[in-house]
């Protein structure tokens, strides 16, 4: 039996999903194939920060993520280092998660498990056509100039299937088959410990305190690693990445041994709690890792999350580079898919996401080196730039942006000083439209969006010319005619007569200063790109 499908998924965890979201947002139904059995069973990538919320609020799911946020922790927790939980308070990383970053976006940072996430997006995605099959694994990929023949196999051992796909997204993990397949190497640090995480049951609410912590780093004489645990205070997990012996020796091979006993004591000291109950519920065990793809593309053939890029939890930017990863694709592939752009436009998936999965990964290797194991050496280590900068500053740059004449060349920028100069993220301004209080991303996420200054009605004049003649929809709002506000002009550098060009996933593509010149063929040549 042969399916037809436009978009092939290949892992249905937290990136694959996303994807089968944004493209069916879109318009465009996929085949998601994942070889668990359901959704997400431990609590994994529990900081979701505000360029991704920004992503779902998109679509329209950030209400329901936050509430269900809600239910699994207090938000807006702490980011600490202490010796033990019940001990010495070492350091505060962040008082509180959103300090400091709430004028940046109209989104805020969350703290929601993989448990709690996953459903919200499987729903989504079958709400908007998408086909989530779990219990089944691709067993053959072969691309040729038209598209891809994959063969899929129930793991349960039932009939094989063959399905042919226009495209694949493969989010198939830090092991992605489909990457090994395609002889993609890896680039970065490689594997660093051999850590494990230890889930398990303790009541913990009298060393916690009245104290709203939602990560805590452990930099115990004996134990390094870090905290998170459930609402309660009743239950949680520990990761541990090193441990130190009583001659001073640090060892990172952690996972030779898990047995329940050296488990519990692990909890047990990292707690400052030696006699205190604990039940070990499950431990896994992985490599910390600081890699990315040397390219995230083969063909007809995309990869994205931890298949592209792996990195160790600090910073927490490894689950949300993947959910960008796939938004910056699902667009591209809707509008290549419906004919409005060549296939040339998916070779900017590979220039624009990889220096931003190699950016991110390099971060959180900054950060786990100076936080938990500065023995791997601090020599040549990238240096550390603001979490807010790694989430919202990254820069795109690739044929289909259009830099300005005087492009800084510089790869991301403080979101506390935005420039919505082309390849940087839109910025949000609260505006008023109809009589309401919006975000200038809330604008944002369908088609392509023309914003003017006050004297730039030519520019929606020649939005509207260039857009038809191109096939391209283009949406135009002008200062003071569909929107107010008293900043948008120095905000966005237009100036009342200027115009910036914002793409579908709200990064800017082009933008004009003045309304000199032919604006429709500026903005044709801005589009065409």
């Amino acid at each position: 039996m042969t399916d037809d499908v436009p978009v092939l998924i290949v892992g249905g965890s937290l990136v694959g999903l996303s994807a089968a979201v944004f493209l069916g947002a879109r318009g465009v139904p996929s085949l998601v194939v994942e070889r668990h059995v359901g959704t997400a069973i431990h609590p994994r990538a529990a900081l979701v920060n505000q360029r991704t919320m920004e992503t779902y609020r998109a679509v329209g799911i950030e209400s329901e993520i936050e509430e269900a946020a809600g239910r699994e922790f207090v938000q807006n927790g702490a980011i600490v280092s202490v010796e033990s939980l019940g001990g010495k308070e070492l350091d505060w990383y962040f008082r509180e998660i959103n300090e400091g970053v709430e004028d940046l976006s109209p989104s805020a940072r969350i703290f929601i498990t993989q448990i709690g996430l996953e459903p919200i997006l499987l729903a989504k995605a079958k709400e908007v056509g998408a086909d989530v099959r779990y219990g089944a694994e691709v067993v053959g990929l072969d691309q040729d100039g038209d598209g891809v023949t994959a063969r899929i196999r129930p793991r349960d051992g039932g009939e094989e299937q063959t399905v042919r796909a226009q495209y694949v997204v493969a989010a198939d993990g830090a092991h992605s088959p489909i990457r090994q397949r395609l002889g993609v190497a890896m680039l970065g640090h490689g594997s660093f410990s051999d850590s494990i995480t230890i889930y398990f049951r303790a009541d913990v609410r009298e060393l916690l305190g009245e104290r709203n912590l939602s990560v805590i780093y452990v930099f115990h004489p004996r134990l390094v690693g870090f905290f998170r645990f459930s609402i309660d205070g009743k239950a949680g997990f520990l990761v541990v990445n090193a441990t130190i012996d009583d001659d001073g020796n640090r060892s990172t091979a952690i996972g030779e041994d898990m047995s329940e006993e050296t488990c519990i004591g692990y909890v047990r000291l990292a707690l400052g709690a030696p006699d205190l109950p604990v039940q070990i519920e499950n431990v896994q065990r992985w490599a910390a890792t600081a890699d990315w793809a040397e390219r995230f593309s083969e063909g007809r053939i995309m990869i994205a999350g931890d298949a592209a890029h792996v990195m160790p939890p600090t910073g927490g930017f490894g689950g949300n580079t993947g959910v960008q990863d796939a938004y910056d694709l699902a667009w591209k592939l809707q509008y290549v898919l419906d004919g409005t752009a060549s296939p040339a436009l998916l070779d900017t998936y590979d220039a624009e996401r990889r220096p931003v999965g190699e950016f991110a990964t390099e971060q959180a290797y900054t950060r786990y080196v100076l936080r938990l194991d500065p023995g791997l050496g601090k020599e040549n280590l990238q240096p550390i730039v603001r979490e807010d900068a790694v989430e919202l500053g990254y820069r795109y740059r690739s044929e289909a942006i259009e830099a300005d004449a005087d492009d800084d060349g510089l790869s991301w920028e403080d979101p506390h000083a935005p420039t919505a100069r082309p390849g940087t993220r839109a910025p949000h301004l609260e505006v008023d439209r109809n009589g309401s209080s919006v975000s200038t991303l809330d604008l944002f996420g369908r088609d392509f969006v023309l914003l003017a200054g006050a004297e730039g009605q030519a520019w929606c004049e020649a939005a509207a010319s260039a857009g038809k003649e191109l096939g391209v929809s283009v949406e135009a709002y002008r200062e003071g005619a569909h929107f107010g506000s008293d900043r948008f002009a120095e905000l966005y550098g237009v100036g009342s007569a200027g115009a910036v060009l914002v793409r579908p996933d709200g990064f800017v593509a082009w933008r004009a200063r003045d309304s000199a010149g032919d604006l429709a063929a500026a903005l044709r040549r801005a589009l065409s790109r």
